[in-house]
């Protein structure tokens, strides 16, 4: 089946891209939204801009929309991602959603309008097992954002491992944190792993942090070979 991927560059959106690869698709295509506002409902913001690197890392042509992020309205230039890819022959469109039925129930009814379909593959995994999963294949995925209690500006550029997930076992015990973060309580970037050609490093970045949340900004970053 030919496929894309709606691509963030977050654990989410690689994972289903790892998942479609495993599936036996013939993934053609990454489709990266690429929003103006911070605030968008619907689409991963933080370090957007490495999309590129990152399809060039994978080796998978990626189609860029941008929008303006405005509630709703965004959902028309998501609309538009899909009709370029329907119009290229693509069958489906693997997405990252975990739980978050506003997104899934809207990229699927766009997908259903333009005729192709709309694939979640881990759809309401137990968040535990999935980023122990994550883990296990090998992704090397960095927090590129944190907006919930217990997570400081000492998480950002952190990466996710076995011992970050044993501390944020501990966080959720008391403040309800989602292990999985699906309910925007922090955004993440895959820089590594198994579907990779070429590893990402990152040169520079910024910490922009207000009070309780941040982002971490990369400015700068490079693909070098894997060893």
């Amino acid at each position: 089946m030919k496929s894309a991927v709606l691509f963030s560059g977050g654990k989410d959106s690689v994972m289903a891209l790892n998942y479609a690869i495993n599936n036996g698709d013939d993934v053609k295509y990454l489709l990266s939204i690429k929003s103006q506002n911070d605030e968008s409902y619907m689409f991963h913001v933080p370090n957007i801009h490495l999309t590129d690197l990152q399809a060039e890392a994978i080796g998978i042509p990626i189609i860029e929309v941008k929008t303006a992020g405005v509630k709703e309205e965004e959902l028309e230039d998501l609309k538009e991602g899909f009709k370029q890819l329907k119009s290229l022959g693509i069958e489906a469109i693997y997405t990252g959603a975990l739980f978050s039925t506003y997104q899934k129930s809207r990229i699927e009814r766009l997908a259903d309008e333009i005729g192709i379909e709309a694939i979640s593959p881990y759809w309401h995994k137990d968040p535990k097992e999935y980023m122990d999963l994550v883990i296990d294949y090998g992704f090397k995925v960095i927090i590129s954002g944190v907006f919930a209690d217990g997570l400081d500006e000492s998480w950002l550029g952190r990466l996710i491992d076995e011992e970050a997930m044993a501390e944020l076992e501990k966080i959720s015990e008391k403040t309800y944190l989602h292990l999985a973060f699906e309910g925007g309580e922090a955004e993440t970037l895959v820089i590594d792993g198994p579907i990779f050609k070429k590893r990402i490093e990152i040169l520079d970045a910024d910490i922009d942090w207000h009070v309780d949340n941040g982002t971490y900004n990369i400015t700068d970053a490079r693909l070098i070979d894997k060893e």
